[in-house]
């Protein structure tokens, strides 16, 4: 009989608060088949529970998310993988209550589809994101669904073409985040604002998130299938097979 693989992402709630918390360090936070799994479980517990009025998503570690976990590419088939990231960042958007996402240190690729997801996203001015997709011969497909709505024209083209480490300061002026303050002052920030939201009512609280998920939810749903697909289809291609392949060495 084989122990039950230790939790990675655990669920508290508090005075009307539920704290999301990814800890998955051993891969730091990636978007392996079993956080992404255990994600949508604590999502969906909170979201259905009455006492809750805000969902706050945060990491154990000083990395958020470390995007998709490429040492799962050659077991898991591309096509799930790709379907369960969409459904995190859909229930996220769909979800009744306001969802804040906090992130200290390092975001990058399929962890930017998260923050984007959320209704509210507060960031140290020094931490870190990247949508690097480009660097390993792929595009932030399935992400695109709500990170491109999110940042200005001009800010997308710059992070998605270039691949480039880009600041929570950069993050706030490019629309990505909502706040980017200093690394001291972030958990002070983040009860602010979970305090302000949680005064809300439910049904207020409900009924506005959903007049301001609407036209993000539509293109979910409109648009899932095929960046599944573009997605997969590029994970299975020789130029990012030899891409990842030299990523995951160099890691090593």
């Amino acid at each position: 009989m084989t122990d039950a693989p230790a939790e990675l992402v655990h669920l508290d709630v508090a005075d009307g608060v539920a704290t999301i918390t990814l800890d998955s360090p051993h891969n730091r936070n990636a978007l392996s088949k079993q956080l992404v799994t255990e994600l949508a479980d604590r999502l969906a517990t909170a979201d259905a529970d009455d006492a809750v009025r805000v969902i706050t998503l945060v990491s154990s570690g000083r990395v958020f998310c470390s995007g998709a976990d490429l040492s799962e590419a050659s077991t898991v088939p591309m096509h799930e993988g790709a379907r369960a990231i969409v459904g995190v960042q859909r229930a996220i958007v769909a979800a009744g209550k306001p969802v804040v996402v906090v992130v200290e240190g390092a975001a990058r690729a399929g962890g930017i589809g998260i923050v984007a997801a959320a209704d509210v996203a507060i960031v140290a001015e020094d931490a870190t994101f990247a949508l690097t997709e480009v660097k390993l011969g792929l595009t932030p497909a399935v992400i695109s669904l709500t990170v491109f709505p999110r940042l200005t024209p001009r800010g997308l083209a710059l992070t998605a073409l270039g691949g480039e480490v880009f600041t929570g300061a950069q993050a706030a002026e490019y629309g990505l985040v909502t706040l980017a303050v200093p690394a001291d002052e972030l958990a002070a920030k983040v009860d602010e604002v979970v305090g302000q939201l949680a005064t809300g009512a439910p049904q207020g609280l409900r009924e506005t998130k959903r007049l301001l998920s609407a036209d993000l939810l539509a293109r979910i749903d409109a648009g899932a299938e095929e960046m599944i697909e573009l997605s997969a289809r590029l994970f299975g291609s020789a130029e990012a097979r030899e891409a990842m392949k030299a990523f995951l060495s160099r890691k090593k």
